[in-house]
């Protein structure tokens, strides 16, 4: 191989060499930073609040998901009865909004505002609407 040959060899590994030689470069460049250390004993800010904040109360579990099938008219309701007996979700239509509806006292009628009510169980139930008047349903 002749001078020209060691040339082109040259040229060849040259791009890879710079490249090498911009990485490197470019590697030193970097600073290294101590990692932060926290400490574990610092007073919490916010433990003060937390001490004396109201104690949270989960939403109930549903207990059943009831479709129910209604007269007069044959019409299907869909109504989830909560953990608690003190709420219901009320839908008339399958995927249709819900409607939330609460009693007093578990036992008590199931009511919202605009004429809403359910009075019953996941097995039977009236249901009052507005727009579909009163319905006896069984599931």
């Amino acid at each position: 191989m002749g001078w020209v040959g060691k040339a082109e060899g040259l040229m060849k590994t040259l791009p890879l060499l710079t490249a090498a030689a911009v990485a490197l470069l470019s590697l030193s460049a970097c600073q290294q930073k101590e990692p932060e250390v926290l400490d574990g004993r610092a007073p919490d800010p916010m433990a003060e609040r937390l001490k004396n904040a109201a104690p949270v109360e989960l939403p109930p579990a549903i207990a059943a998901s009831v479709t129910f099938r209604c007269q007069p008219g044959n019409s299907l309701l869909y109504v989830e009865f909560y953990k608690g007996e003190k709420q219901v979700v009320l839908r008339t239509v399958k995927d249709g909004p819900p409607k939330m509806l609460k009693a007093e006292a578990a036992g008590e009628p199931y009511v919202a505002e605009g004429g809403f009510k359910v009075t019953g169980s996941e097995k039977s139930a009236t249901v009052v609407t507005p727009d579909l008047g009163t319905k006896s349903c069984k599931a």
